[in-house]
């Protein structure tokens, strides 16, 4: 049977609408909220793990830069809960696809950069030119600082991209050839298997990592400009 690698990837739709605002806005309900007096188990390691984050995040950052450390905490949640999601059977990754991954790197990257030329603007205004450079060769660090200056949003878009999308391909492919090799060659079969659960656990590492990466290069950006 012809199975499309990329079918996995299209964005799933209900009566001809695409529900993929719903499985953004999923991840939401696992947020768990208390209102009273003794917490739960697993609010307590909500709240734990917020506090780590925001400790690890704004530990470098001025009293402006940590003025983002809600969003830079919600971000990190809503990536991380996303990916662990979509490594589940028969379900969608919203963070395999670019636009998405693109609306979320330039408005944070444009935020930074906007606030950095505001508050900080001669130290901005310094980066397009490093101190000391041969007057021939000002022009052309300048365009190549430029250049460098608004890749950034699409380096962080491209490289959450390609590492779920890489994963997930590798996770399809051994698994269509451990069910191929079940009745060709059980032994086989069994290595096959063995390899695509490593791969699973990598995998959930990696959902994990990827969302850490992302935000502390948004944090890091952050930095540069506050």
């Amino acid at each position: 049977m012809n199975e499309n690698l990329f079918a996995s990837f299209i964005t799933p739709s209900l009566v001809g609408l695409p529900i993929v605002i719903v499985i953004i806005m999923f991840p939401l309900t696992l947020m768990t909220t208390s209102n009273r007096l003794m917490s739960n188990r697993l609010h307590t390691f909500q709240q734990w793990l917020v506090k780590l984050i925001a400790k690890q995040m704004m530990m470098i950052h001025s009293p402006k830069g940590r003025t983002w450390s809600l969003m830079l905490i919600s971000l990190i949640m809503f990536i991380g809960s996303t990916n662990l999601l979509g490594l589940l059977p028969h379900t969608f990754t919203p963070t395999t696809q670019l636009s998405m991954n693109l609306g979320m790197a330039v408005p944070l990257w444009a935020g930074a950069v906007i606030l950095g030329f505001r508050h900080k603007t001669k130290q901005s205004l310094a980066h397009f030119l490093p101190q000391g450079t041969p007057i021939p060769l000002i022009p052309m660090l300048v365009i190549i600082e430029t250049i460098s200056l608004f890749i950034q949003p699409m380096a962080l878009a491209v490289r959450l991209t390609a590492n779920i999308t890489a994963g997930h391909l590798l996770m399809h492919l051994i698994g269509g050839a451990t069910l191929v090799l079940t009745s060709i060659s059980p032994p086989t079969a069994i290595i096959t298997f063995i390899i695509l659960l490593l791969l699973t656990i990598l995998e959930f590492a990696v959902a994990l990592i990827q969302a850490y990466v992302f935000t502390l290069l948004v944090s890091l950006y952050l930095h540069d400009n506050t």
